[in-house]
């Protein structure tokens, strides 16, 4: 991994520092989210993809693009909502993805599983990124390293002394734990799980499972399916600061800036603390995945 500054980054920013900054922003967004979730109704609707979508991913994004235009103005921002009425800037090496609110079917039903996902992606790779759950109080961030916080929706991003640093966690060659989407499981997902000494699972909303294994509380996350970009930048800029890494099913890295497929990112699956040759030994006990890890 590329731990030093970036050159299309203002003068003397780091992938820290640049983590810290969507940190705060996240932490922004946080009051509008709320406001729509505290009360009755929220505002949902279908996309034309026929994907939900609420009065808070709109109010949250637009908080968002506001900040970023201030504070790291040299970088254009693909964001969810704005992508789906067709407001797609052209990007160079650099660019930022938004997504307002992730986990939009948690958020509906009330469960406190969503988050704010920001990301900074250079050379198709997730540098830096932050993930925020308003509900929760809790903030994941990282560049060079990755930390987790408590925090408040709307307040200043806490001192570092509240910071807590992650590291994923070696993997024990029994007792695995690996978490699911709660609103989305595939059959390759059961087959794979089915395939590997997986002694404990959880269905868990949002970004929020590649946070779980930056935090050493889980070991890997496969998600077979159609995703979007902005659905897995954060959560990857976390976990690969905090030693981890995602792989698409074939043991490959994900590559991000795919305007010709539409920012589609397609299946993968969140290691922890696997070694690459342990990624390849577990996929491989599954007909339905077989890594090719190098």
């Amino acid at each position: 991994m590329d731990r030093g500054p970036i050159s299309t980054a203002r003068p003397g920013l780091s992938y820290d520092q640049i983590a810290q900054i969507l940190a705060d922003i996240a932490l922004q967004a946080g009051p509008a989210i709320m406001r729509v979730y505290e009360r009755g109704d929220p505002g949902a609707r279908l996309k034309h993809d026929r994907s939900p979508v609420c009065e808070a991913d709109e109010l949250a994004e637009q908080v968002i693009l506001n900040s970023l235009s201030v504070r790291l103005p040299q970088w254009r921002v693909i964001a969810e909502e704005s992508a789906s009425r067709g407001v797609i800037p052209v990007c160079g090496r650099g660019f930022l993805l938004v997504d307002p609110l992730d986990g939009t079917k948690e958020f509906l039903d009330r469960n406190g599983e969503f988050t704010v996902n920001i990301a900074l992606i250079v050379d198709g790779t997730p540098r830096a990124g932050a993930v925020y759950a308003p509900a929760l109080g809790k903030l994941w961030f990282g560049g060079e390293h990755a930390y987790a916080c408590e925090a408040i929706p709307g307040a200043a991003l806490p001192p570092m002394a509240e910071w807590r640093e992650l590291h994923v966690r070696p993997v024990p060659s029994r007792e695995v734990v690996a978490l699911t989407s709660r609103s989305h499981l595939e059959a390759d997902t059961e087959r794979l799980l089915a395939a590997l000494p997986v002694t404990e699972r959880r269905a868990i909303g949002s970004s929020v499972k590649f946070c779980l294994i930056a935090e050493a509380l889980a070991d890997f996350y496969p998600r077979f399916g159609p995703t979007m970009e902005w659905d897995v930048a954060a959560g990857e800029a976390v976990l690969r600061a905090a030693g981890g890494q995602v792989l698409s099913p074939d043991g490959e890295p994900l590559c991000y800036g795919k305007k010709s497929e539409g920012y589609r990112s397609g299946s993968f699956i969140a290691w922890g603390g696997i070694a690459p040759q342990r990624a390849a030994e577990y996929l491989g006990a599954s007909s339905k995945a077989t890594a090719k890890v190098h």
